[in-house]
């Protein structure tokens, strides 16, 4: 399968395009489908790695941790361990831990669920909420600055490819 660089496929200008991580091992013989999905994790794996290596850099905080308190701040009303866990897409443990870390430095708290007394509400404490606002600004700005290769009509482009291919794929379990 003759596979065109970005230069032949864009109509000039933009350069072929090495080979990199996870495709390194791929070759000619391989599915453009399994390309293309390597070539899509390959991306969002250094974009992941260059966002943890920040945040732990210039917040002291994990990417996980952030996550947690995303979730958070979009929910003031509190979430219950497992909606977090469900949320977060990792295990109950994941989350109690996490937990317990951003308890332990004030910026969650966890009172009883209103509901169901065996289970747990977590909030953003006063200082968690405003110590999530500057990460999220600064945050927001580095994927502005890692995305800023791509012209705007590229990134329409390619949130109409990803729209699609995400209502083709199987729900969520």
């Amino acid at each position: 399968m003759a596979r065109k660089s970005v230069e032949e496929a864009s109509g000039g200008g933009i350069g072929p395009v090495p080979v990199l991580d996870l495709e390194a091992r791929l070759t000619e013989d391989h599915h453009q489908s399994l390309v293309l999905w390597l070539r899509m994790l390959s991306c969002t794996t250094r974009i992941e790695s260059e966002i943890r290596s920040r945040l732990r850099s210039q917040f002291d905080i994990t990417l996980p941790r952030f996550d947690l308190m995303a979730q958070l701040e979009r929910h003031p009303e509190g979430l219950r361990m497992g909606e977090l866990s469900q949320r977060m897409m990792v295990t109950g443990g994941n989350v109690t831990g996490i937990t317990d870390q951003l308890e332990q430095e004030r910026l969650v708290l966890r009172e009883p669920s209103p509901e169901d007394r065996r289970s747990f509400v977590v909030k953003l404490t006063p200082a968690g909420r405003k110590a999530f606002v500057k990460m999220a600004a600064v945050h927001e700005q580095w994927i502005v600055e890692l995305f800023s290769g791509l012209p705007a009509e590229s990134k329409d482009a390619l949130m109409e490819l990803l729209s699609l291919l995400k209502m083709r794929l199987p729900p969520t379990r």
